[in-house]
């Protein structure tokens, strides 16, 4: 299952809620940069109705169609605190994007070092909008931005270190051309 399903699992432990009640707290917690819509919200739900995961809790009537209050289920407790004592894999980014367009660069006779100043830009840029959203944000916005700050200061440090090695990576992918 999706994070967004077991997130709206993890929601409904608080208590029933209807679909724009949990579309509201997911948003407010987790979807600042990617809020959900209401389509996703209740075709989740749908889904962890079926599988026996949640049920609905009740009815009630409102200026539109009924409106469906969701629970979470004994299945559906389990299920989350499985998900939450499973260790996410680490995702090592042995074969990215920006690796691709260096050796490319390099293989049609481009400047690798340009691709690399351009995104070393693109990553400084988005570091000094995160540190603006942190320094304005809650202590959970700030844990979010403070996660993405780490993994693009670590990328800064790969493009450094391949900026250093273009010359050996060059040789390396043609060797009969000079440095």
């Amino acid at each position: 299952m999706a994070i967004v399903g077991h997130t709206l699992l993890a929601l409904l432990e608080g208590g029933p809620r209807h679909g724009y009640d949990l579309k509201r707290a997911y948003d407010e917690r987790f979807g600042h940069d990617r809020p959900l819509h209401y389509g996703q919200v209740y075709s989740t739900l749908s889904r962890l109705l079926k599988n026996g995961l949640v049920e609905v809790d009740g009815l009630e009537a409102g200026g539109g169609p009924e409106r469906k209050r969701y629970a979470i289920t004994d299945a559906g407790i389990t299920d989350v605190a499985a998900w939450l004592d499973t260790p996410e894999k680490p995702e090592p980014y042995l074969q990215n994007t920006l690796y691709t367009k260096v050796v490319l660069a390099l293989m049609t006779g481009r400047s690798a070092a340009d691709v690399l100043d351009a995104q070393r830009s693109e990553h400084l840029r988005m570091m000094r909008e995160l540190t603006r959203r942190k320094a304005g944000g809650d202590l959970a916005d700030q844990l979010i931005c403070d996660h993405a700050l780490f993994h693009l200061e670590a990328d800064l440090r790969w493009l450094e270190l391949t900026a250093a090695r273009l010359d050996q990576l060059a040789a390396e992918i043609d060797p009969g051309k000079p440095s």
